[in-house]
């Protein structure tokens, strides 16, 4: 069903070039706090990263009424942050799926999927789009059920699941959509993993450090502090922090050396939510760790910059 790529082609493709890359983002950004980090690091670091579309994914927790209200959310929080950054829409952000992948011969189809293969379809070869994605990876193994070939043309930055070494790979992006995390895979697509447990939980906040760096240094800056804010009572405040996990994708792109990574056979992700070894499986590389102060540095540095 999927394009069989080369491992020399895969191997290539993993690794990471100088120069500005093409960047299209997927994200369920008003499920937590982490991804409006995130789409502001993408969106203020254009010396590196060109992010040419957002895509907003499903998410279905408190903080919605399920997936299609969740992407509905997601959709409406992208809007605003661009709002704050001054950066117009102007075909910039697509809705996403309303609902998971639940039949791989069917894959639930929306606009983001669309644009996805139609911008992947459309690349240079040579110059392979990246598709950093931060929530249930729905849109995007969508897109290449739907077109396989185009994991010929992109490179896909996924945060999800834990490090293989744990014997549970659940966690919230991977564990809303299972089919979509197993295409993930299991299709050959060039992969970059971005364990959430136990790699990128280094990326700890506290409000004392938001608040002296950040606070009074504009709207966006304080919209961030109050939105972090909300998920701590002032009965828990006392010696609390937020892990900003999505952050973790921008950094690996803006610096390697952020987030140190390996090549590995892809796992096999199982049907009860595990890990598994699977024989003769293509190349993935995973990032093993990440460096935290000078990814808050990088990313307080360009918030206050943009006022």
């Amino acid at each position: 069903m999927f394009s069989a790529l080369s491992e020399e082609f895969r191997r290539a493709r993993l690794e990471l070039p100088d120069g500005k890359l093409r960047v299209v983002l997927d994200t369920d950004t008003y499920n937590e706090v982490d991804d409006q980090f995130a789409v502001c690091h993408a969106l203020l670091s254009p010396d590196r990263l060109d992010v040419e579309a957002i895509y907003a994914a499903p998410f279905n927790n408190h903080r919605s009424s399920g997936p299609g209200d969740g992407m509905e959310r997601s959709y409406e929080e992208i809007l605003r942050l661009l709002g704050m950054l001054g950066v117009e829409d102007d075909g910039l952000v697509f809705r996403g799926s309303r609902e998971y992948v639940t039949d791989l011969a069917n894959p639930p189809r929306s606009d983001a999927a669309a644009d996805l293969i139609e911008r992947a379809s459309a690349s240079d070869a040579a110059d392979p789009l990246y598709v950093v994605a931060i929530g249930a990876i729905t849109n995007v193994s969508a897109a290449i059920l739907l077109e396989p070939s185009i994991i010929e043309k992109i490179v896909v930055v996924w945060l999800g699941g834990t490090d293989t070494a744990r014997g549970s790979a659940r966690e919230f992006n991977l564990g809303q959509d299972l089919l979509g995390s197993q295409t993930l895979f299991d299709c050959g697509v060039p992969l970059v993993h971005v364990p959430c447990r136990n790699v990128t939980t280094h990326l700890h906040t506290t409000i004392p450090e938001l608040e002296h760096y950040l606070r009074g240094k504009g709207s966006l800056c304080d919209y961030l502090i109050d939105i972090v804010r909300g998920y701590v009572s002032e009965a828990n405040a006392f010696a609390w922090s937020k892990v900003i996990w999505d952050i973790a994708t921008t950094a690996y792109l803006l610096n390697a050396d952020w987030a140190p990574t390996h090549l590995t056979p892809s796992p096999v992700l199982t049907d009860d939510f595990r890990w598994a070894v699977g024989d003769d499986r293509h190349t993935i590389r995973t990032v093993t760790y990440v460096k935290r102060d000078p990814i808050f540095r990088d990313l307080f540095t360009k918030l206050i910059a943009a006022g």
